[in-house]
């Protein structure tokens, strides 16, 4: 029977972490699919000549990846872990005996860098799969989940204009400093500005976030994603995604799913006029509540087109009354002293003005649109969205602490949302061996990838990238 003496080496000469490293570790596969040294000459213009030498960006880059990687809870765990953990010494090339970073290293590099880079490692994440042929490109699912801010209620402060609109113009000049746009609104926190206040259904209302996200339908590789604050609507989100998509992938989407927050006339009408099939639920049909459901609907309506007005289910007459301010529609109304003597007036209206009919100036395209989104195939879509791109979420929630902001401000948090996705492209792309492996790191290679610019219009022949 042996007996093991604990007794520590004084000197160890032939400690080999290649070989303590398993052959197949999942970082191993990650060093061979992505070269994180393309990450210095992104950063080289942050930093001079003269003075200390800094930490390797590269280094700086793989140790936020491994916070998100392994949904380390801090940044300072994460440096107690490393001295303990030979699988991170051997991915950031570090020896047993070699000094650390400290922490703070991390911060620092964040406020120099800001978000770009972040956003590269992403977009080479997505050239990756699409070469690996996990990437199809033609349908795409896209969706919004609310993201908890790392601030208090009690931060939130209410106040005379004046005092608002005071602090609101400090906080520009600090976000011109980043290039970073700031939201506008009535109540802002100070502890995180950026933060807007919004509510889950059945939830209190919080300051939260909010990420906008594609998903392509063939193995659920996140393409595209935009970060805002809790409280922007998710429909005024889609165009730009679509159009992300197409730069970041080379590939322009025939097949838009979604849920009824983007089933809106806009999005209809925009998709139409790309040649984009729109598997959108209707959200005018969902989202009539109250006793909207318990009046006449506006297909009770007969529109007449050689008088340009409507007749309702009275026999009334009803005139172009106003264009709509927001929106590339009419108003039609009949006069409020027929209304208020209908008969059928608890049916159709409450308003003391009378009841009113909205048509769009392409009504019987948005028609025609709609009844397209309700066929069986478009609601076949709709069902496999519910576990693709909402298991997508719950996959960055449960594995990649998705759901809690670590930092403060907008554009941190678009720099954890970069992480989180760059790091489920990469766990997707793993999954796959071989030659798919072998034509990704191909990709990787490319010396420089362009980020998306929301100003650029995808149009035929357009690379998948604007090259820098």
């Amino acid at each position: 029977m042996g007996h093991q003496q604990p007794q520590k080496e004084l000197f160890s000469y032939q400690v080999d972490l290649d070989k303590r490293v398993r052959p197949d570790h999942p970082l191993r596969r990650v060093a061979a699919a992505i070269d994180f040294t393309f990450a210095r000459a992104e950063v080289q213009a942050s930093y001079g000549y003269n003075g200390n030498v800094s930490v390797d960006p590269a280094v700086v880059l793989k140790l936020m990846f491994l916070l998100f990687f392994d949904n380390v809870r801090s940044e300072r765990h994460l440096m107690e872990l490393l001295p303990e953990r030979l699988d991170y010494l051997w991915f950031l090339g570090y020896g047993m005996n070699e000094e650390l970073p400290h922490h703070s290293v991390l911060s620092k590099a964040r406020a120099r860098w800001g978000s770009v880079v972040f956003e590269k490692l992403f977009i080479r994440t997505v050239a990756a799969c699409l070469a690996a042929g996990l990437v199809d490109g033609k349908k795409i699912h896209v969706d919004g989940s609310l993201i908890s801010a790392h601030a208090a209620m009690n931060s939130i402060i209410s106040g005379p204009p004046e005092l608002l609109a005071a602090l609101q113009a400090t906080y520009q000049q600090e976000a011109a400093k980043l290039e970073e746009p700031l939201a506008d609104a009535s109540q802002r926190s100070t502890t995180d500005p950026d933060a807007q206040l919004a509510r889950r259904p059945g939830q209190p209302t919080r300051l939260r976030y909010k990420q906008h996200r594609v998903v392509d339908d063939a193995k659920g590789v996140i393409t595209a994603q935009v970060t805002t604050g809790g409280a922007v609507p998710e429909d005024g989100q889609l165009m730009g995604l679509v159009e992300q998509h197409h730069l970041h992938t080379g590939v322009a989407a025939q097949t838009v799913v979604a849920d009824s927050q983007y089933g809106t006339a806009k999005n209809y009408l925009a998709c139409a006029d790309r040649s984009i099939q729109a598997h959108m639920a209707d959200w005018k049909a969902h989202h009539q509540g109250g006793t909207a459901k318990e009046q006449f609907g506006a297909d009770r309506f007969c529109y007449d087109r050689a008088s340009d007005t409507y007749r309702c289910p009275a026999g009334q007459t009803l005139h172009r009354y106003q264009r709509c301010a927001h929106k590339p529609a009419w108003e039609y109304k009949a006069k409020p002293s027929v209304c208020a003597q209908c008969p059928l007036r608890a049916q159709c209206t409450g308003s003391p003005s009378g009841r009113r009919i909205q048509r769009y100036e392409r009504q019987e395209q948005l028609d025609q649109l709609r009844v397209l989104a309700n066929r069986p195939a478009a609601r076949k879509d709709r069902r496999r969205r519910q576990h693709l791109i909402e298991g997508s979420f719950a996959d960055a929630a449960n594995n990649h602490g998705f759901k809690r902001s670590r930092w403060r401000r907008l554009w941190r948090q678009q720099i954890q949302n970069h992480l989180i996705a760059a790091c489920q492209n990469l766990r997707i792309l793993l999954r796959s061996t071989g030659k798919k492996l072998a034509a990704a790191v191909s990709v990787l290679s490319w010396p420089q990838i362009g980020c998306w610019n929301p100003q650029l219009q995808p149009r035929k022949g357009l690379l998948p990238f604007q090259l820098n």
